[in-house]
C-alpha cells in the first residue's frame, strides 16, 4: 500500500492542474435534488404542467474525491423521466429500418456496453471495420469528443448517428419519427421527459444521451481496494507497479493512475498498431496528416468483459495487449512519443510482470456495472 500511497501522491498534483486546465465549457450538474415521485412527474391539478424530476446520478467517491464534476449540458438535464425514455429507446429495435436492431445489439450490458465480436454487422449483413466502444462514464469526457475517431461532438451527437448510418440501424429519422409517433406507449413517454408529445430526432438523442450518462462504473475490485473494503493480491500490486513504471510496463502516461479513477486521458494517441494505415482514425476527421493513425484512448475497465481489444477488435485476448505492448510496437511518422521503449519494439516485460500487469488489470473490471438491473431492458 505504501508504493500505491507514493503514486497517489506523486500524480495527483499533476492531476490537479489537469483538471483545471480541462475546465469544461459546458454547465455541470453538481448537487441534484434527489428524485422525489418518479412515477408521477406532472401536476395532478394540472396535467398540462411540465415538470420533470432531476435525477441524482451515482457518482463514486473516488470520482467525486479526485476528479471534476460530469459534463451535463444546459439544454439536457438530467431526469427521471428522460432516463427512463432513454433506457426503453436505447433497447428498443424500433429505430432501426427493419426494426431488428437496437442501440444494445452492439453495445449490450454483459459486455460493458460493447460487443464480444471483432466488427458491429447493421441490419443489412453489412460489416463495419470498427469494434463497438464499451459505454460508461461518458459524462467526464471533458473535450465532448466520442467514437474512436472523435467524430462526434457531444453524447447527443454519439446517440444520433448510428441511426441513419446505412452500416448500422440503416433508417431515416423521419421514418424512425413517425414509428415512434405512431407508437402506443412513445408520445406520453416523450410528454413526461420534454412536455411534448411531438416527437422529433434531437429529442430522441436526448433521451438516450441522459441514459447514458446515467452508465456509470466505478466499483470495481482495485476502487474497493483504495477505498479500503478489500486487500489485493500480492501480484495485482506488483501488477500496479509494472503499470507505473516506466522501464516496465509505462502504461500511465496514456491511461493515468490511481488519483485518475477513469483510466484514461479520453485523448488521441497512435499507439503503433501499424506502421502503415488502412484506416486514418483521428486523421480522417480532422484532415489533418498528423493525426493519422490516432484513435481515442479506452478506458481500461471493465477488460473482463469487453474483448476483443483496440478500435478495430484486432487483439482477442488480454494476453495479446500486453504482448503488443511488452515486443510489437510499430514505428510510423504519427507514432505516439510517450511510446519511449519504440525502437526496441516495446517495454520488453519479463514472464512475471506480464501476469502481474494482467492480475491488475483485471482488478479494474465491475462485475457490479453490468449486472446493474438499472442498466438492462426495462
Amino acid at each position: 500500500m505504501n508504493t500505491l500511497k507514493k503514486y497517489i501522491f506523486l500524480f495527483l498534483s499533476f492531476l490537479i492542474v489537469f483538471s483545471c486546465v480541462k475546465e469544461p465549457q459546458k454547465e455541470v450538474e453538481t448537487t441534484p435534488v434527489p428524485p422525489t415521485n418518479p412515477t408521477n412527474p406532472t401536476n395532478p391539478t394540472n396535467p398540462d404542467t411540465f415538470n420533470p424530476t432531476p435525477y441524482q446520478l451515482a457518482i463514486p467517491t473516488l470520482f467525486a474525491q479526485y476528479i471534476l464534476p460530469p459534463v451535463i449540458p444546459s439544454n439536457n438535464p438530467t431526469t427521471v423521466e428522460g432516463v427512463a425514455l432513454g433506457r426503453k429507446l436505447f433497447f428498443d429495435p424500433i429505430l432501426s429500418g427493419n426494426g431488428t436492431q437496437s442501440c444494445a445489439s452492439c453495445h449490450a450490458p454483459q459486455f460493458a456496453f460493447g460487443e464480444s465480436t471483432r466488427f458491429s454487422t447493421g441490419i443489412d449483413g453489412i460489416q463495419g471495420n470498427r469494434n463497438a466502444m464499451p459505454l460508461f462514464n461518458m459524462a467526464w469526457n471533458w473535450d465532448n469528443r466520442f467514437f474512436w475517431d472523435g467524430r462526434a461532438n457531444g453524447i447527443e451527437a454519439q446517440a444520433f448517428g448510428p441511426v441513419v448510418n446505412p452500416i448500422e440501424m440503416h433508417n431515416t429519422w423521419p421514418t424512425a419519427v413517425a414509428s415512434l409517433q405512431a407508437n402506443a406507449e412513445y408520445p406520453n413517454l416523450f410528454k413526461a421527459a420534454f412536455g411534448t408529445t411531438n416527437i422529433d430526432s434531437v429529442l430522441v438523442a436526448k433521451a438516450i444521451a441522459q441514459f447514458e450518462r446515467t452508465l456509470i462504473s466505478g466499483n470495481s475490485r482495485f476502487d474497493q481496494y483504495l477505498n479500503g473494503q478489500i486487500s489485493l493480491t500480492a501480484q495485482e500490486i506488483e501488477g500496479f507497479n509494472v503499470f507505473m513504471a516506466e522501464n516496465r510496463g509505462d502504461c500511465f502516461h496514456c491511461h493515468g493512475n490511481a488519483a485518475n479513477p477513469l483510466w484514461t486521458d479520453n485523448l488521441f494517441h497512435n499507439n503503433g498498431l501499424d506502421a502503415t494505415f488502412s484506416d486514418l482514425g483521428l486523421g480522417a476527421v480532422t484532415g489533418n496528416p498528423a493525426d493519422n493513425g490516432k484513435f481515442k484512448t479506452p478506458s481500461l475497465r471493465n477488460l473482463a468483459y469487453s474483448a476483443p481489444y483496440m478500435h478495430d477488435g484486432r487483439f482477442a485476448t488480454l494476453d495479446e495487449v500486453i504482448n503488443h505492448y511488452s515486443e510489437g510496437l510499430q514505428n510510423s511518422p504519427t507514432v505516439d512519443p510517450l511510446l519511449k521503449y519504440l525502437n526496441q519494439g516495446g517495454v520488453q516485460l519479463s514472464v512475471a510482470d506480464k501476469a502481474a500487469l494482467k492480475a491488475f488489470l483485471l482488478s479494474l473490471s465491475d462485475d457490479s456495472f453490468i449486472n446493474n438491473t438499472n442498466f438492462q431492458a426495462p
